[in-house]
């Protein structure tokens, strides 16, 4: 199939992927080339983690990060260090990558939060807003609560629809921060966060320990870790998509998780494009200096 200035095969396009709903490989693939559009500058320059499905979602689950001489040399790939090691990794770069991530059964792209050519400094920070099971709307009323701290410490927000149970809010940064900068400034926002509604919102990362409490998660901030891509579609009944929102959206009492669908994005996206437009990066510098001051006369 065409996507973008390339064709990519898609083998064994009648594999049914998603059997409540009938969801081929090929309808995954075309899938990914009607949304790369926007989709693309979001995930562009990132390694790329495959969470694969080869048997549908039924199946047998893995991911797949390390690859080798099978991937076509179009594609490009790119070596980075690990803890022992190193290993190779496929780079996103174009729409016909993400449809050959779709015929590789990946269902869902997790990407990083840095970009190759600066792979220790990350151009984004996420907030993962974790509630427990079938309790959405805590994420999102968190998600508004969020928006405004953050907008205290002059950073602007996002958010998406994680297609499971939580929403990402995520902030575009300048990249002269590195992980480990980022990653504190990421908790310290959390512990305020929680301090000031500890019987709705907890950092406890054990969940016997939440009891019931929305967890804000901050650890995919460091190196190396990822994030489910923008416009991703889930491994869950009816193929729910990971989607960028707007804030309206947001403050929409009826937002769930499974507003948004691999049927229903890509019309979405070409009537209102993406909501989340050019994302113009912050320095965390200014932030990290009022964060300081709001910890220290919140939580002395």
């Amino acid at each position: 199939m065409r996507a973008g200035r390339r064709f990519v095969e898609v083998s064994r396009p009648a594999k049914v992927l998603f059997p409540d709903d009938g969801i081929t490989k090929l309808d995954l693939a075309e899938y990914y080339a009607a949304v790369g559009g926007v989709m693309l500058p979001h995930v562009r320059g990132r390694p790329v983690a495959m969470e694969r499905y080869p048997d549908g979602i039924r199946g047998e689950r893995f991911f797949h990060k390390e690859v080798g001489a099978s991937v076509p040399q179009w594609i490009r790939t790119a070596t980075v260090r690990k803890e022992k090691g190193q290993l190779t990794q496929i780079i996103c770069e174009s729409v016909a990558t993400l449809v050959y991530l779709a015929d590789q059964a990946s269902i869902t792209p997790h990407v990083w939060l840095s970009r190759i050519d600066r792979p220790d400094h990350p151009d984004q920070l996420i907030f993962d807003l974790d509630p427990p099971e079938g309790r959405f709307a805590e994420a999102r009323r968190a998600a508004l609560v969020l928006r405004e701290l953050l907008a205290d410490l002059k950073l602007p927000s996002v958010a998406k629809t994680t297609g499971s149970k939580g929403i990402h809010v995520m902030v575009p940064l300048d990249r002269r921060a590195d992980f480990d900068a980022a990653r504190g400034f990421a908790r310290g926002v959390a512990r305020l966060l929680a301090a000031r509604d500890p019987e709705s919102i907890t950092v406890e990362q054990r969940k016997e320990k939440r009891q019931g409490r929305l967890f804000v998660d901050i650890m995919r901030n460091a190196y190396a870790q990822h994030a489910v891509a923008p416009y991703g579609v889930r491994a869950r009944v009816g193929a729910p998509v990971a989607t960028p929102l707007d804030w309206s959206e947001v403050e929409d009492g009826g937002l769930g998780p499974d507003r948004f669908m691999i049927r229903s994005v890509p019309d979405r996206v070409m009537r209102d494009g993406d909501p989340w437009g050019t994302l113009r990066g912050r320095s965390l510098r200014e932030p990290g200096r009022l964060l300081e001051e709001m910890l220290s006369r919140e939580l002395a």
